[in-house]
């Protein structure tokens, strides 16, 4: 048997790689004679770096930025072996992981380090970016990414805005006289795992803020405050983005990208599987296994386990999936082409609990999760008993 592992990250416990590693430790237990092919993945989030960097023989870089809580942060990004795009993650400088639970707070935290790197990056003569939103702290919209690539964001009096998604609601006029000049030489993809609006209750405030720690009275200013910057961009800039699939991305950073770097949004799976060349390796194998930290709805909108599965569909193979956590609604995985999908928390326990175990909880699911696999394959499927 020949089985590809092509997993996300479990946000806060393990890498890709760990959670590869994990599923091929628990799967031969069972099948000992299996041959694995290790595909870690991304879909714009962490590991997006690492996973094109590896692919394609390039570099790390390590910059200090300003971190999502405006002190300075040790950063990093990737340069492609051929020394022509820059591949940066927002969770490398405004990461949801950089901060303690008791840190997040989306009406404060910027996105300036990513601008930061942005402008690194073009010193470094970069002019293609590949750009991953996943995983971010921030509900800013990119607002500080933007200063810090030159644009001027001024309230009613003409000062500059302070850091954070809530000073946008005292935006009144966006001044792009001082913006970077070397932007209009480059081409910008941004990987982008979600599908949101800017606004309104599938927007960046209402569906992602709660996690980065706001509370139902904060979505709602946030919400707000994204209003009157959509507002802006429009009125200054002429860019109407609001309402464009993605733009509510890591709070709103879809929207600033589209703005302010005219990029173009595509899922962030689909340029990762393009990088490794992910639909041929599939067509040789007999199973798939992918998985990320939570599935649930979410997950069939663009995020990994959902592409794994619709380039396994394509060329016919199954496909089961991993979850830290499964949410109620998880069973929608099954019309985007996942067979099976387990969690890997098997007690009620702790968040941080959850998180500390989460190495032996996969390898415990993966191993009776083949077991389970081993003693369908030996059942006589003609209804005359096991085969010896």
């Amino acid at each position: 048997m020949k089985i590809a592992i092509v997993c996300d990250s479990f946000k806060e416990s393990l890498t890709a790689v760990e959670v590869g590693t994990a599923i091929q430790t628990g799967f031969q237990e069972i099948f000992s004679d299996a041959e694995f092919v290790m595909c870690p993945a991304a879909d714009g989030g962490e590991g997006t770096v690492s996973t094109i960097v590896s692919a394609t023989g390039g570099k790390l870089v390590e910059v200090s930025v300003t971190g999502p809580l405006g002190s300075p942060a040790d950063s990093f990004y990737g340069i492609t072996g051929d020394g022509r795009t820059a591949v940066i993650e927002l969770a490398a400088a405004a990461g949801l992981e950089m901060l303690t639970p008791e840190q997040r707070d989306p009406g404060l935290t910027t996105t300036r380090g990513l601008g930061e790197l942005i402008r690194h990056a073009l010193d470094e003569g970069c002019r293609h970016f590949i750009i991953g939103l996943g995983g971010s702290a921030t509900n800013d919209g990119a607002a500080g990414m933007a200063q810090a690539l030159g644009a001027r964001l001024l309230d009613g009096e003409g000062r500059e805005l302070v850091a954070g998604g809530l000073a946008l609601s005292r935006l009144a006029r966006i001044d792009l006289s001082n913006m970077e000049p070397r932007l209009a030489e480059c081409v910008v993809e941004v990987a982008c795992d979600v599908d949101n609006p800017l606004l309104g209750p599938e927007g960046a405030s209402a569906v992602f803020g709660p996690q980065k720690g706001a509370s139902p009275s904060l979505v709602k200013a946030l919400d707000a405050a994204l209003a009157v910057y959509a507002h802006h961009l429009k009125k200054d800039m002429g860019k109407d983005v609001a309402e464009r699939a993605g733009a509510g991305a890591a709070g709103g950073a879809g929207a600033g990208t589209l703005a302010f770097l005219n990029a173009h949004l595509r899922p962030g799976f689909d340029i990762i599987s393009e990088v490794l060349g992910l639909e041929e390796i599939l067509r040789s194998v007999d199973l798939v296994i992918t998985g990320e930290g939570r599935i649930d709805g979410q997950t069939v909108r663009g995020k990994t386990p959902a592409g794994v599965a619709q380039i396994a569909r394509r060329v016919g193979k199954p496909v089961i999936a991993f979850g830290g956590s499964l949410g109620a609604d998880a069973g929608q995985v099954h019309f985007a082409g996942i067979e099976a999908v387990f969690a890997s928390v098997a007690r009620p326990c702790t968040l941080a609990e959850a998180l500390a175990e989460a190495r032996p909880n996969l390898i415990r699911v993966a191993r009776n999760t083949a077991a389970a696999l081993r003693l369908g394959m030996a059942l006589n499927v003609t209804g005359k008993g096991a085969r010896s």
